[in-house]
């Protein structure tokens, strides 16, 4: 497409015929994902939306900080003590992340706030025996 838009013409339908002429020239054809649905066109717009599918596409990841990454360890220590067969596992692992909590809440950790307090064992105990 390196014509010139000549004068007098309206640039809408220029574009317009160079379109048509390039998908009649089959320009268009066996482009990938042809006939797919567009990724990611049913979630809510993410202005980081190509660093993400870049680092996806490339197996790369980058680390959370250390505020961040132990919040996600204690969501996920939550997802495991609900899941646990026993209590003294629960307690194991409530244990384990609430003694990381502490640490952290006494040095600190780079990154945004933590904004976490130890878990109550004995109540989270009680929530998996009532389950």
């Amino acid at each position: 497409m390196t014509d010139r838009k000549p004068g007098g013409m309206q640039f809408e339908s220029w574009v317009d015929r160079q379109i048509r002429e390039a998908q009649e020239r089959g320009e268009f054809d066996d482009l990938p994902g042809a006939g797919k649905p567009i990724p990611g066109a049913d979630k809510p717009y993410d202005e980081h939306w190509w660093v993400k599918q870049k680092l996806e596409s490339e197996g790369l990841s980058m680390p959370l900080p250390p505020s961040l990454q132990l919040r996600k360890d204690a969501e996920q220590a939550l997802a495991a003590a609900a899941q646990a067969r026993s209590e003294g596992e629960i307690r194991l692992i409530m244990n384990e992340i609430n003694d990381r909590i502490r640490e952290a809440i006494r040095t600190g950790l780079p990154g945004p706030p933590l904004n976490l307090v130890p878990y109550d064992v004995e109540r989270i105990v009680s929530e998996w025996r009532g389950r």
